[in-house]
């Protein structure tokens, strides 16, 4: 009975999580990473966590911050996003975001790049990123996922 429950919540939770603007910066030719960036909606009572990513663009896709050591700012790897219940975690350029490592191919302005967001409760999640201009700071495409 326990097992039928969990499955039934799970529809539910993901009903409760909701993506926002994905987006990555096109890349430049040769380029072996690339930047993805999203705000994620919790509109869940329960706090959710953004445990990993996969796409077919990349050959793994990891969770990135960037911190200050001293006066220089590094990119580190984290092991999961935190998104509050009844609540919103965003990921933009300077800030957390997605890291799409060993590119198959240049992210291409106005393509879309397939990726599957995995969350600790509400499941894997299918995303399509818009692709924006090479060096953009911010996606205007305000479309939910």
């Amino acid at each position: 009975m326990l097992l039928i429950g969990a499955m039934l919540a799970m529809p539910l939770a993901q009903a409760q999580v909701t993506i926002e603007r994905p987006w990555v910066r096109a890349t430049a030719p040769g380029a072996p990473v690339g930047g993805g960036y999203m705000t994620i909606r919790n509109a869940g009572a329960v706090a959710d966590r953004l445990v990993g990513a996969t796409s077919p663009g990349a050959a793994r896709v990891e969770l990135h911050v960037h911190i200050k050591e001293g006066e220089v700012m590094k990119m580190r790897q984290v092991s999961a996003f935190e998104v509050p219940a009844n609540g919103s975690f965003e990921l933009k350029p300077g800030g957390p975001h997605l890291m799409f490592m060993q590119l198959h191919t240049p992210f291409r302005e106005g393509e879309r790049v397939p990726v599957q967001l995995k969350f600790e409760k509400a499941g894997t999640l299918g995303v399509e990123f818009h692709v924006g201009r090479l060096g953009e700071s911010a996606h205007g495409d305000h479309r939910k996922h």
